[in-house]
């Protein structure tokens, strides 16, 4: 009876960890797709987002393309070379 619950509990923890990510990344207005770390995506002017393979059905000039970044991009530690005094 433990390992049930231990196992309800961690798929419980994992859903609530799906849900927060997928919350965070934007999806492709067309497809509903999560595009990946790395692939260009499209944003345009009134909010809409597009992934780089249903750009083709929304030819607007009003759209800039982004590189998507992994979720810990600019969180990680850099190191820092010391200058000899």
């Amino acid at each position: 009876m433990r390992r049930t619950r231990d196992s309800d509990l961690a798929q419980h923890l994992v859903r609530k960890s799906v849900d927060a990510l997928s919350d965070d990344s934007g999806r492709c207005d067309h497809c509903g797709r999560t595009p990946l770390t790395g692939e260009q995506v499209h944003r345009y002017d009134d909010g809409g987002l597009l992934c780089e393979l249903c750009r083709p059905l929304r030819r607007v000039e009003d759209a800039r393309a982004e590189v998507v970044r992994h979720p810990e991009h600019g969180h990680a530690v850099r190191v820092v070379s010391r200058a000899a005094a």
